[in-house]
């Protein structure tokens, strides 16, 4: 019945190799800061761990204690089955997955209006969507997706036998490691759903009730999930606890999960371990709900230009500050895990256990003393002039930080802090609270402080009696045991003293105890249980207090980036597409030395773009260069080129990659179709779409003629267009549409002089004007062990072939006046919208204009004088 379920998310420590200059740095700084606005998605994955249900007596634990989802799931999946019904295809092991989403779709009229509601067990924070999607559900699949979802939430009637939806089996097919849970209809209801939501929803965020109070599909599905959720955890969440959001499809540009791995931003399709992806180059996090953040980002750029041109003042304002950005980075490296530390503050268990909760609740007031120490730290945010981090500023002078960490140390020592390591750790659970507020909580840490002098002074005689260097270590499994190393020690006949028992032996070290010590690990751990049991009386006395600081918190999830040191620029959005010099910001990482940059130039007067050039030469490195610098200027960040403008893409198409799919049964020409007629039915106007070699899958007719058809249906749109191909023919679509521009990448050609044989080197420049080698894929040929047989027949048949097929058919004169013309409006439309030239600088470009355009009259005919009067 289980399956072990794909794994998509990609998480890796990047080490800081290189020097930090920072137009880049200043992105995390701020994304984790950004956790104040309410426009930036903030959901995404943490890292697995489960909250284990206290109705499971086998297991004594209550919704505090925190155990692997293997633990319990077997017994879980029969309470499922017999109290809600449930259909369950797989259970997740996603490594991090933890969020869990509910799904409805409208019937009749309807159909088609979709309902989504998700909430990670670690972060404090449901998220509502309710958009109307087509019928491939690719909104559906795509938010899916970006969600890596450990269980998905359907209506039983969706996926009764032989009824099953159409939305059911999408989901099913795309996510079959995932777990699908059927909830009984009447739990899908949008009375209750708002009920949920004006009890849970923290008053910060009540604005939410006007969004949705009159979406019912989204509501539905926050009944069924919150009821759910109470459930299987048998805990609820404390009343105004949560942050409730309404995430609309139109908010962010959709890239479905297709281009998402075609353009590798967060999973190499390589190896999936490897950093080398656009999370990979960004991602120097300090916080993980800073990594999780900017994963969101990434996935789902925003659309928003005031939103995203915030976010950009605010990090050019921290490269001017170097004292403030050191500072917030300095600051936000010493901060936990913010979003699962509220998770748990925010939520009661049904039915307490103190003394099995007590270590578990105690350390999270250690954790959360020691966030509490750190927001003054953050306030050198006063300083700031932007009206984002001013915003962030006001929100850190609340004074109920400052209430709660006072009322948390009239219990808990000053000098308490979150320490790592299982030993130290221990002890500051054990003396959190302060002396003298109760003496059988005294009693019992100084009766602790004895039993653990008195194992070190055991240990001690032991290496007195045998002439041994023993000392005392600690771990969790083991507590207390004796460690000696084996350096210049001679063991008598070669062994241990028979005292010594449960012998564990290392590279230069033994680890050992005694049946002795054994006992005072006993009588240790009764003591603890004891202190902390007591400790645990005294502080969540202020239990409540601590749950009203969940939405203060979780504003400094933060995130630090840091880049190479490279230049890149503050991007500008206009209606235009322009990269001076840009570079591919994953290669860039990769390579030893700066790679090849180059420009791009996308406009509504030229928004068809063709690349030809031999293979290798670099088409597919520089389509997906322009896609993901067009990702990384709609999540806020600098972007590696020395000048970018973008237009807003509401999504981002890509058609990419030329593999079988056994799983589905599809070839590489299939694939190609299911791909390209996804994007032709969901293509808009605002989209950008990369295409590379689309019909390589059949034969060359074939190709030629799919290839035309579709661009002469994208050339129907103004989409922005970057279509790469070894189909020549296609060129002379430039000479049929004034919006289609030619270019390809040059190569250069050498002669070896010791065997005078020709050789091909590879600039990877764009140019302009379509490729003029020929045979290229043969040349490529002649590199590897092929016979030279081979290769001289097949040279000969190109060449008959080519005769054929290359008749190039001579440019209308009438056409190319007309292309003249279309492309001056355009230039003339463009500058119009956004110059920012001074009258002398403008009167100057104008001239210009007017002179290219007569040079271009001039080409399309020669022989007869250009009237240049109608200009």
């Amino acid at each position: 019945m289980f399956k072990s379920c794909h794994k998509i998310g990609v998480w890796s420590g990047l080490a800081q190799r290189h020097s930090t200059n920072y137009p880049i740095i200043a992105l995390s700084v701020f994304l984790d800061i950004v956790l104040l606005e309410g426009k930036s998605p903030s959901t995404l994955t943490s890292f697995a761990a489960y909250q284990l249900p206290s109705f499971l007596p086998e297991l004594p634990c209550t919704y505090f204690q925190i155990f692997p989802l293997e633990l319990w799931i077997s017994a879980l999946i029969s309470k499922w089955s017999l109290l809600i019904g449930t259909s369950v295809s797989s259970v997740s092991t996603i490594s991090g997955a933890s969020v869990i989403v509910a799904v409805v779709e409208g019937r009749g009229l309807a159909r088609g209006e979709i309902g989504m509601a998700s909430i990670d067990l670690k972060c404090p924070e449901l998220i509502l969507s309710q958009f109307a999607d087509t019928g491939t559900y690719a909104k559906v699949i795509t938010r899916l997706h970006i969600l890596m979802p450990m269980e998905i939430l359907m209506p039983d009637t969706a996926s009764e036998k032989g009824k099953w939806t159409k939305l059911f089996k999408l989901i099913t097919e795309n996510f079959p490691g995932v777990n699908l849970t059927a909830i009984q209809r009447k739990y899908y209801n949008e009375k209750k759903g708002l009920e949920y939501i004006q009890q849970l929803c923290a008053p910060e965020f009540a604005t939410v009730l006007m969004e949705v109070q009159t979406k019912y599909y989204c509501l539905a599905t926050a009944a069924a999930l919150l009821k759910y959720l109470e459930f299987i955890q048998s805990s609820f969440y404390a009343a105004k606890s949560l942050k409730v959001i309404f995430k609309g499809s139109e908010q962010t540009t959709m890239i479905d999960s297709a281009s998402a791995a075609n353009l590798e931003l967060v999973v190499n399709n390589r190896d999936n371990r490897s950093d080398y992806t656009l999370l990979g180059v960004l991602n120097h996090t300090k916080t993980p709900g800073g990594a999780r953040r900017l994963r969101s980002n990434i996935l789902e750029p925003l659309l928003d230009v005031d939103t995203i041109t915030t976010r950009l003042d605010a990090i050019q304002e921290l490269l001017q500050n170097e004292e403030l950005f050191f500072g917030l980075k300095n600051a936000i490296g010493h901060f936990l895990d913010i979003d699962r530390l509220l998770s748990v503050l925010v939520q009661i268990p049904k039915q307490e256990t103190v003394h099995a909760a007590a270590e578990s609740k105690i350390t999270h007031v250690i954790q959360l003393k020691h966030t509490l120490d750190l927001v003054p730290q953050l306030r050198v945010l006063k300083t700031c002039n932007t009206a984002l981090l001013k915003a962030y500023s006001a929100t850190l002078e609340d004074n109920r930080f400052d209430i709660i960490l006072e009322q948390i140390k009239t219990v808990v020592n000053y000098d308490t802090t979150y320490l790592k390591g299982s030993l130290n750790l221990r002890t500051q659970k054990c003396y959190a609270v302060r002396p003298n507020i109760n003496a059988f909580l005294d009693i019992a840490r100084r009766v602790y402080t004895e039993i653990v002098d008195d194992i070190a002074g055991l240990v001690n005689k032991l290496g007195e009696k045998y002439g041994f260097p023993l000392r005392t270590s600690f771990s969790t499994t083991r507590g207390f045991f004796i460690q000696m190393k084996l350096d210049g020690v001679v063991l008598p006949e070669g062994k241990l003293p028979p005292e010594f028992i449960k012998v564990t032996k290392q590279k230069n070290s033994y680890g050992f105890t005694t049946a002795d010590l054994i006992k005072m690990n006993g009588r240790c751990d009764e003591a603890l249980r004891e202190i902390f049991h007591m400790s645990y009386v005294h502080l969540f006395k202020y239990a409540d207090g601590f749950r009203t600081l969940q939405m203060l918190l979780q504003y400094f999830a933060v995130v630090v980036t840091e880049m190479p040191g490279t230049q890149n620029m503050r991007p500008e959005f206009t209606d235009t597409l322009a990269i001076k010099q840009g570079r591919h910001p994953i290669l860039e990482r990769m390579a030893r030395q700066q790679p090849v940059s180059n420009n791009t130039y996308i406009s509504e007067g030229s928004n068809f773009v063709i690349v030809t050039g031999p293979n290798m030469s670099g088409k597919s490195t520089y389509l997906k260069q322009v896609a993901l610098c067009q990702i990384m200027a709609q999540i806020g960040s600098f972007v590696p080129a020395e000048y970018a403008s973008f237009r807003i893409a509401d999504q981002i198409f890509t058609r990419i990659g030329v593999d079988d799919d056994f799983e589905t049964n599809s070839s590489t020409f299939m694939l190609e179709m299911k791909e390209i007629s996804y994007i032709i039915h969901n293509a808009s106007d605002r989209s950008l779409t990369i295409i590379d070699e689309l019909g390589r899958g059949t034969s060359a007719e074939e190709g030629i003629g799919i290839c035309h058809s579709v661009c002469e249906f994208l050339l129907g749109l103004k989409a922005f267009t970057l279509f790469a191909t070894h189909f020549l023919e296609l060129c002379q679509l430039e000479s049929l549409y004034p919006n289609v521009e030619n270019q390809h990448m040059e190569v250069e050609h050498t002669r070896n002089r010791d065997s005078g044989a020709e050789q091909v080197v590879y600039t990877y420049l764009l140019s302009r004007g379509c490729s003029d080698e020929r045979q290229y894929g043969l040349r490529a040929a002649e590199i590897t062990s092929l016979p030279p047989s081979i290769i001289q027949e097949a040279k000969l048949v190109a060449c008959k072939v080519s005769q054929q097929l290359l008749a190039k058919r001579p440019a209308d004169p009438e056409t190319q006046r007309q292309r003249a013309v279309y492309h001056l409006a355009t230039r003339l439309l463009q500058t119009a919208r956004n110059s920012r030239l001074d009258p002398e600088s403008l009167r100057m470009y104008l001239k210009g204009l007017k002179k290219q355009y007569e040079a271009e009259l001039q080409t399309a005919a020669p022989a007869r004088p250009t009237d240049t009067e109608e200009e």
